[in-house]
């Protein structure tokens, strides 16, 4: 269903968002008190951002990859001496 490239870009991406995501949370967390409106807008993206890439981790695992042509191997024809 999708390449090998893909799943690893998918991988990346998801796992990105993830630690991007909680790294923005605690910025959000850090930034509170300073700035109110700073905070709760690094907070709330960072979740968003956090809650995408576990989204992607969800539609990874669903995902097949493909395999090569040439890597399938046939079942032996009868009558054969192998």
């Amino acid at each position: 269903m999708a390449s090998a490239r893909t799943l690893a870009r998918l991988d990346a991406t998801a796992w990105a968002l993830i630690y991007g995501g909680l790294f923005a949370v605690v910025l959000g967390i850090a930034t509170h008190d300073e700035h109110l409106v700073a905070g709760w807008s690094l907070g709330t993206l960072g979740g968003i951002a956090a809650v995408a890439g576990i989204v992607l981790i969800v539609v990874r695992s669903r995902l097949r990859e493909d395999t090569a042509p040439g890597a399938q191997s046939k079942p032996p024809e009868e009558g054969s001496t192998r």
